[in-house]
């Protein structure tokens, strides 16, 4: 009706309200045996059903091949850990969530499996407010792979900023090639081009063993972001040296740079012919765009 207007109590004392059903075993009327040591988590139906269209989807499933539910069925959830589980439904319960560190990218990727964008949005908004030196590349690597661009894009930023220690950390050996990439596009990162050679080297090594691959193979698609004709013609002669122990870098991508330094002119089809923010001079920058 015209007349009619939708007025608001208090959220926050009904979000806190509502948490305290959150595994409360009163009134429940299922319950989840959740990670390798099946605790139990106490919920209800009605409102999981209600926020949630694959708990809905999972207790109908669930109804129909039984003949039922009652309070005392039991749904197994062995691959997710409690802490993120009893996250999503503190969410689902309250439309509020407490994250912390260790829970932000797992939670993460479980609303986004459960359909619950709002929650999406406020673990991007959590994992961005508390990136770290410690925590940019795990957030890079969980933007890549749940191809979350505002995630991506301010962890980006984050890692431009804070270049060196970033590559420095353990994270960063951790970075799948795709992530890596994504970072190595960047005009903006704050080092120059002979340490971020330095550190790709050391990823490649340290993935090597990881996944029982020579480190050419592993570095074959990432060295190709390496800016190898910003180096000096001297730094260029001493890479082409140490090259040939691991041959991390194709004869093609050393050629071109040298290539370019003979040509002494602009490419402007050459992205790797482009100074970074960190980079230091050298005497041909002249050349470059």
């Amino acid at each position: 009706m015209a007349d009619e207007k939708l007025m608001k109590g208090d959220t926050i004392g009904f979000a806190t309200e509502m948490r305290k059903l959150v595994n409360n075993k009163e009134f429940s009327d299922i319950k989840f045996l959740v990670g390798p040591n099946r605790k139990v988590i106490y919920a209800h139906k009605c409102i999981l059903s209600s926020r949630c269209m694959v708990f809905k989807a999972m207790f109908t499933d669930q109804a129909s091949k039984s003949g039922g539910m009652d309070k005392e069925t039991q749904l197994p959830f062995p691959d997710m850990s409690p802490d993120v589980f009893l996250a999503v439904l503190e969410f689902i319960y309250s439309n509020t969530v407490t994250l912390r560190p260790k829970i932000g990218i797992e939670t993460m990727a479980t609303a986004l499996e459960y359909g619950l964008d709002d929650l999406r949005k406020v673990c991007v908004d959590y994992l961005v407010e508390t990136l770290t030196v410690i925590t940019a590349c795990d957030c890079m690597q969980a933007a890549v792979m749940y191809e979350q661009e505002i995630l991506k894009s301010k962890t980006l930023k984050f890692i431009e900023d804070h270049t060196q220690p970033v590559f420095a950390s353990k994270g960063f050996q951790e970075l799948s090639d795709g992530a890596l990439i994504e970072i190595l596009r960047s005009d903006n990162l704050k080092l120059d081009e002979q340490d971020i050679y330095k550190y790709v080297k050391e990823w490649a090594h340290v993935n090597s063993v990881v996944q029982s691959k020579p480190p050419s193979e592993v570095a074959q698609r990432v060295v190709q972001l390496v800016r190898l004709p910003i180096m000096s013609l001297k730094e260029l002669d001493e890479l082409e040296k140490e090259n040939k122990k691991d041959n991390i870098i194709p004869v093609d991508s050393l050629s071109a740079a040298w290539k370019f330094h003979a040509l002494k002119q602009q490419d402007p089809n050459n992205s790797l012919a482009k100074k970074r923010s960190g980079t230091q001079p050298r005497d041909h920058h002249k050349n470059l765009l």
